[in-house]
C-alpha cells in the first residue's frame, strides 16, 4: 500500500476509485463502503484508494478537536488489511475548506487524484460549509464523467452505526458493543511514562500510559485488555481512574501486564480494550485493594 501526500502531487499514473469520508474508527459500516469500492475498482481495472485528511475537518471548521476513535496510523493499518492500494493525504486547511462542492470535485478528485469512481455513505457532506450532499455529488459525477456509488446506512441493534455513536459507547464503557461494531477491539496508543511506583509496592507493577492522541477515554473502571509491545500481545488488566483509594485527582491509565518482565519506560505501546470488569472503587484499606486486584486478575485469566 502506498501513502501519498497530495500537497505537491498529482496522480498521473493511474485512474482511481476513491472512498470518501472521515472514517473515524473504520467501523463495519465504513468497512462495507471500502470493500464495495475495492470490489468495483477491480471490476473497472483501476486503483483503490482512500482520501484522508491529516486532521479532522472540525478542527479547522470550528476549532473543536473531537476525541478520536482511531488516529491516522491506525487507519493506515486497517486500510492495508482491507486491501487498499493507495491512501492519499490532504491538509484540511482554509483553502480546502472554502472550495465549493464542484471545485472540490474538479480540483481534488479529478485534477489531483485522477478519480473515476467515488463511493460514499448516505450522509456524506462536502464543499464549503458542508453544503454538498450525496445527491449533489451524483449530479457532479454525471457532469464530469465520474461514477458515484452511495451506500445505505448499516444498522446494529436497529440503530444506524456512526462514529459519534461509537464514541458514546466507549465513553460509557460498553466495550463488547464497541468490539462488535468496530469488528475489532477499540485501542489506544500511548507512551509509558513514570508514575508513583505504587503498583510495584502493591505487588502489581503497572505501566502508566499517556495517550499520544486525543482518544476517546473509556469510563473509569477496570478492563480486561491486551497490551501490544513490539508487535507482541500480552493479556493485561487496565485501570482508568483517579486512584480513589489514595485520594488522587489526576486521571490515569495504568495497565498491569500478565506474564511480562522488562523495562518499558519511554516505549510506545497499544492497549486493546476487550471487556469492562468493574467500576473504579474506593477501598477502605490498601489490603482490600490488593485482594480485589487478585480477584480481577483471576477473572481475566478465566476469560482469556
Amino acid at each position: 500500500m502506498e501513502i501519498i501526500d497530495l500537497l505537491n502531487y498529482n496522480e498521473t499514473r493511474f485512474n482511481t476509485a476513491i472512498a470518501l469520508g472521515n472514517f473515524d474508527g473504520i467501523h463495519i459500516g465504513h468497512q462495507q463502503l471500502i470493500k464495495t469500492m475495492i470490489s468495483k475498482s477491480k471490476e473497472l481495472g483501476i486503483k483503490s484508494s482512500l482520501l484522508l485528511f491529516k486532521s479532522h475537518t472540525k478542527t479547522i471548521v470550528d476549532n473543536n478537536r473531537p476525541s478520536m476513535i482511531t488516529n491516522n496510523k491506525q487507519k493506515f493499518k486497517i486500510a492495508e488489511d482491507l486491501g487498499i492500494d493507495i491512501i492519499y493525504l490532504l491538509d484540511f486547511d482554509d483553502k480546502i475548506m472554502k472550495l465549493s462542492g464542484e471545485e472540490f470535485v474538479k480540483d481534488i478528485i479529478i485534477n489531483k487524484m485522477n478519480g473515476k469512481l467515488l463511493v460514499v455513505g448516505f450522509d456524506y457532506r462536502f464543499g464549503y460549509k458542508a453544503s454538498g450532499d450525496s445527491n449533489y455529488l451524483m449530479e457532479l459525477g454525471k457532469k464530469h464523467g465520474i461514477d458515484v456509488i452511495v451506500l445505505d446506512p448499516v444498522y446494529e441493534n436497529n440503530e444506524i452505526i456512526s462514529s459519534s455513536g461509537i464514541r458514546e459507547l466507549i465513553a460509557n464503557g460498553n466495550i463488547t458493543d464497541v468490539l462488535n461494531i468496530l469488528g475489532r477491539p477499540y485501542s489506544i496508543i500511548g507512551k509509558v511514562i513514570p508514575g508513583k511506583n505504587r503498583g510495584n509496592k502493591l505487588g502489581f507493577p503497572t505501566a502508566n500510559i499517556e495517550p499520544i492522541d486525543n482518544y476517546v477515554i473509556p469510563k473509569n473502571g477496570v478492563y480486561m485488555t491486551n497490551t501490544i509491545i513490539d508487535n507482541k500481545r500480552y493479556i493485561s488488566a487496565t485501570n482508568i481512574g483517579y486512584n480513589p483509594t489514595f485520594n488522587e485527582d489526576v486521571l490515569k491509565i495504568e495497565t498491569y501486564i500478565l506474564n511480562f518482565e522488562g523495562n518499558i519506560y519511554g516505549k510506545t505501546l497499544e492497549i486493546e480494550f476487550l471487556d469492562f470488569l468493574r467500576d473504579d472503587i474506593k477501598f477502605e484499606t490498601k489490603e482490600d485493594l490488593i485482594k480485589q486486584m487478585k480477584i480481577d486478575i483471576e477473572m481475566i485469566k478465566l476469560r482469556h
